[in-house]
């Protein structure tokens, strides 16, 4: 019983992720409260609204660039972070209705993928934005029953093929902790001072702010593209509150990048709630196109078997 239960956490990590990506990407770089205004009461229905050039329960760059990290895993039987990056280039390539800037040129500065986003980091000095943090609800799942310090090492690897500020790493692997301690059945927020240990020494200071209990998205220092604002709203929109559907409406009216923000709540609030928490209602729309991949789109079926592989483990 308790496996059935993990493994039903673990699809709701990634679905959880999918949903919050979808569900904020028409309401992103939008004022604070815009989803709550159009709409107002929880449950009414029709909150896969599509707009900004995204269809309605269609994800956005957050979840597929998950979808490719996934697939690489399990088909490479491990991490290789050689295929990740190339599966990035091909994706990038193929025109995607949305990508980071930073991701962007990272991926076509015609580096190899061991050297781009470091150099990208030198000539720009600012590589600290939450797309490393956005795609991470897929290597969370599977890296999380190898333990802490495999899951850790593993996000900071992949973080690190597009970011090369430390700070995106760590974020990074903050969030891998934090689902990892949520499929084990345990409080991630309580377990928030001993997961702020594993933070190297230069950023636990920035993150110990975020993520503390008084800490609020208003109190924000940087836009929430930033990844330890994202990290802290996300982690925000879950202590505040009682439900997925909440965590995700709380996400979403924070305004800014709700897309991100929303997946990476998503990631979490699914992770902590399970599955029976996602209301149908967004998952029944929800689609992934995955542009450059002969015009695959993945919908809940395909989520949900991607996320019970990758649930195994490293192989």
């Amino acid at each position: 019983m308790e496996d059935i239960k993990r493994r039903e956490r673990a699809v709701a990590a990634i679905v959880g992720s999918a949903v919050g990506d979808a569900l904020g990407a028409p309401f992103e770089f939008g004022p604070p409260g815009a989803f709550s205004a159009r709409f107002p009461a929880a449950g009414c229905g029709g909150e896969m609204c599509g707009g900004g050039g995204w269809e309605p329960g269609e994800a956005t760059d957050d979840t597929q660039m998950a979808v490719l990290v996934a697939e690489s895993l399990l088909q490479r039987g491990g991490l290789d972070p050689a295929d990740i990056f190339a599966r990035f280039q091909r994706w990038a390539g193929a025109d995607p209705k949305d990508i980071g800037l930073q991701t962007e040129d990272v991926l076509t500065n015609g580096m190899p993928w061991d050297q781009a986003a470091a150099v990208h980091f030198r000539v720009n000095q600012r590589a600290a934005g939450n797309g490393s943090l956005m795609r991470a609800s897929t290597s969370a799942v599977h890296f999380a029953r190898a333990g802490r310090s495999v899951t850790t090492d593993a996000a900071r690897r992949i973080a690190a093929l597009t970011h090369g500020d430390r700070a995106a790493w760590e974020g990074t692997a903050v969030f891998h902790e934090l689902v990892r301690l949520c499929l084990a059945g345990a409080d991630p927020l309580a377990a928030v001072p001993d997961v702020l240990e594993l933070v190297h020494p230069d950023h636990r200071r920035r993150y110990a702010t975020v993520l503390a209990p008084d800490w609020h998205p208003g109190r924000a220092t940087e836009f929430n593209g930033a990844v330890w604002p994202c990290l802290g709203s996300a982690v925000w929109a879950l202590r505040s509150t009682t439900s997925f559907e909440d965590a995700l409406r709380a996400a979403i009216d924070v305004g800014g990048d709700t897309d991100t923000v929303a997946a990476v709540t998503g990631g979490l609030a699914g992770a902590y709630y399970g599955l029976d928490a996602i209301p149908s209602r967004w998952t029944e729309p929800l689609h992934v196109p995955l542009p450059g991949f002969g015009g695959r789109v993945l919908r809940l079926a395909e989520l949900t078997d991607l996320a019970h592989r990758l649930d195994a483990g490293p192989g």
